[in-house]
């Protein structure tokens, strides 16, 4: 799933592509979650790709620990995070809220 693709998008007076603003869903905690501490070499994509199989999923790992820098795909090693399974909920919700 590529999470740009439905985002409406407008032209510019100068012909530049404008994206609306990309709204997230709040990720509830759930009984299922996984806690693992980061290792030196882990980042958002390779954990969304070890855990959901899709490297492009990264964003729900890292909207699920805002106590992070959410400016970085590679979180602080020693850092205890939570990796939601209950992805396909959280993906329709991003939808949902970007029609």
């Amino acid at each position: 799933m590529k999470r740009y693709s439905n985002i409406p998008r407008r032209r510019s007076p100068d012909g530049k592509r404008i994206y609306r603003t990309v709204r997230y869903p709040i990720v509830p905690k759930s009984i299922n979650d996984i806690y693992i501490y980061t290792t030196a070499g882990d980042r958002f994509d390779t954990l969304a790709q070890q855990y959901y199989s899709n490297s492009s999923l990264w964003w729900i790992i890292s909207i699920s620990n805002d106590n992070l820098d959410q400016n970085s795909l590679t979180p602080p090693v020693g850092s205890q995070i939570r990796i939601p399974l209950e992805y396909s909920d959280i993906v329709n919700k991003f939808r949902a809220l970007n029609r």
